[in-house]
C-alpha cells in the first residue's frame, strides 16, 4: 500500500523544467516550427506540458493572417509587373 502511494506521488511531481512558462518568443517559434513541418519531439512535449492552449491558437491565426496578406502582397506585385 505504501508503495502505491510512493509511485502515484513520484509521477505527480513535476520536474522544475515543467513547471517553467513559455515565452512568447519560444510559442512563436514552436508555431512557425509546427506549421512547416519540422517540429521536434522535445519541444512539442514542452509545448503540451508547459503551454496555454489559448496562446498557441492566438499565434497560429495571427501567423497564418500574415502568410495570406504577404502571399496577396507579392501575387499583386507579380500580377503588376505582368501588366495585368
Amino acid at each position: 500500500m505504501s508503495d502505491e502511494n510512493t509511485e502515484n506521488h513520484n509521477t505527480n511531481d513535476k520536474s522544475p523544467e515543467e513547471n517553467k512558462k513559455i515565452g512568447p518568443l519560444q510559442i512563436v517559434g514552436s508555431v512557425l516550427a509546427a506549421m512547416v513541418g519540422i517540429q521536434t519531439e522535445d519541444n512539442r512535449e514542452r509545448d503540451f506540458t508547459s503551454g496555454q492552449i489559448g496562446n498557441y491558437i492566438f499565434v497560429g491565426v495571427i501567423v497564418v493572417i500574415i502568410f495570406i496578406f504577404t502571399l496577396m502582397s507579392v501575387v499583386d506585385n507579380i500580377l503588376e509587373e505582368a501588366g495585368m
